[in-house]
């Protein structure tokens, strides 16, 4: 067992802001497994990196001998979190969310040990009250501070709907936390507000107030917005050992760094930048599915690139929407349709110009160059994407 101290020193690493330091040190010193909660909302039946920040988080608790306690909110998920929302999220089934919670669960448990962790679901303790109890539980929560959230607040200054469903998540989250006794509850930096509302309930039930832990929201593969299925910039926790590894190995160097810390919990490592993606990519890889995967996924990527025996390669196929089309157009197409990634015409066309876009091994600088492409072709867009045309 470490102590307190060694303890609050480990798990800071990587954190973004703890209400706080001295609040969890205490916690820590009373000597029993703090009850650590997560609550997730299936909306839907995967999830990205970006969401094993939190859980990566959960299993260091878990492992310094902590009660992980993940909530599957069957009946939050029916709303949807407002949090950084400019409109209302669609509203799911009980049905739908049922569902995305088996796949969801079978992916969380990937990083949390199932054995250790208490999952619940908040359906347990709503689905059970009466009208009556929900109108005291809004009546401990005042539309003032509702809108002291910025995207409510900035919604009803644009004039745009704040449905009376989506003040409830708030107030639903925090209640979570009073049911199950949280000592600390995780979340994303969006998280805040939640969070401290269910300080608040807990205060008034009696119960000491929950410490925030606030992660970091994980940038996607274009380095500027937060990791997102809807923005194409994201890594799926059960996409294919070949395509995690190399969407992995697409990121900047600048976000490697930032990578390691949030998903690794470790510092980039003193080697080249290449081989130190390289290494985040195999254990990543080795991670999600196995060391074998991740060895092939490495040779496949070095055979592909690094020996440039782009023939043998195993490409991902592609369809040009129509025939005749120029360079640009085409490579923006290849980029989206087999890589979810989002580049700029003037970006592709400086690609072309530098000589990155090769067609059968052979570099075309010319942006307005409509190539002629044959069944089996290699369309190599950069050093590290290419594929074959189908």
């Amino acid at each position: 067992m470490q102590s307190p101290e060694q303890q609050l020193e480990l798990l800071k690493r990587g954190a973004a802001q703890i209400l706080s330091e001295a609040e969890l040190l205490s916690k820590l010193r009373l000597g029993r497994p703090l009850n650590v909660k997560l609550g997730v909302d299936p909306t839907a039946p995967d999830i990205h990196l970006g969401f094993t920040v939190a859980l990566q988080k959960l299993r260091q608790f878990q492992d310094l001998g902590h009660q992980a306690i993940l909530i599957i909110g069957d009946f939050t998920a029916m709303i949807g979190d407002p949090s950084g929302r400019s409109k209302t999220r669609p509203q799911l089934s009980h049905d739908q969310v049922m569902s995305n919670a088996k796949s969801f669960q079978q992916q969380a448990y990937k990083i949390l040990d199932p054995t250790r962790t208490r999952t619940v679901f908040n359906g347990e303790w709503f689905e059970m009250m009466t009208f009556e109890q929900v109108m005291r539980l809004n009546g401990r929560v005042t539309l003032q501070q509702m809108l002291q959230r910025e995207d409510f607040r900035g919604r009803v200054d644009r004039g745009e709907p704040v449905h009376l469903h989506e003040i409830q998540y708030p107030i639903m989250q925090g209640w979570d936390s009073v049911m199950i006794k949280a000592d600390v509850e995780l979340g994303g930096t969006d998280q805040l507000f939640n969070i401290l509302v269910g300080r608040d309930l807990q205060r008034e039930e009696n119960q000491p107030e929950q410490v925030v832990f606030l992660m970091p929201l994980l940038e996607g593969l274009d380095g500027v917005q937060k990791m997102s299925k809807s923005l194409g910039n994201y890594v799926g926790v059960n996409e294919s050992p070949s395509e995690m590894f190399g969407k992995l190995m697409s990121i900047s160097d600048t976000l490697m760094a930032r990578y390691y810390l949030l998903l690794l919990s470790e510092e980039l490592p003193d080697m080249h930048p290449m081989e130190a993606k390289k290494q985040l990519g195999f254990r990543i890889v080795e991670r999600y599915h196995s060391t074998a995967a991740a060895e092939a996924a490495l040779q496949e990527f070095n055979t592909r690139f690094s020996k440039r025996d782009l023939a043998q390669a195993e490409l991902p196929e592609f369809s040009p929407s129509q025939p005749g089309i120029d360079l640009v157009s085409l490579a923006a197409e290849a980029f989206s349709q087999c890589f979810s990634v989002s580049k700029s015409r003037s970006d592709l066309r400086r690609l072309i110009e530098q000589g990155s876009v090769q067609v059968q091994g052979e570099k075309v600088a010319d942006p307005k160059a409509v190539p002629a492409l044959a069944r089996g072709d290699v369309l190599r867009l950069d050093k590290k994407h290419a594929v074959r045309i189908r």
